[in-house]
């Protein structure tokens, strides 16, 4: 995936298109990704010790990597990814606009 927990992230496709948010969880078997205050849900909790009252909670929902862009921490722009080798051999992602590394 090209995205990592952590990464500031523009929504590009579905209801919440334009959005921004932080990447709360990703999940590589699925291909989906868990963006912070994006594609909220309302679900029916049952009483539980978490939930002591229960009742219809909002909460995130995953959408597909596809649909995210990674944005850049120095040219603030949503950007594609890049490859790059450090002189230590390291792989490490990095802008394709400003060449910054993003990790």
């Amino acid at each position: 995936m090209h995205v990592k927990k952590g990464d500031l992230v523009k929504i590009l496709a579905g209801r919440d298109k334009g959005k921004q948010g932080h990447i709360i969880r990703a999940i590589p078997k699925e291909n989906r990704v868990v963006v912070e205050k994006v594609n909220l849900v309302k679900r029916h909790q049952r009483p539980s010790p978490a939930y002591p009252e229960g009742g219809i909670i909002t909460k995130e929902a995953p959408i597909h990597v596809s649909n995210v862009m990674i944005i850049c921490s120095s040219c603030k722009k949503p950007t594609r990814i890049a490859h790059k080798f450090l002189d230590n051999g390291k792989k490490v992602r990095a802008c394709k606009h400003c060449g910054a590394s993003l990790d």
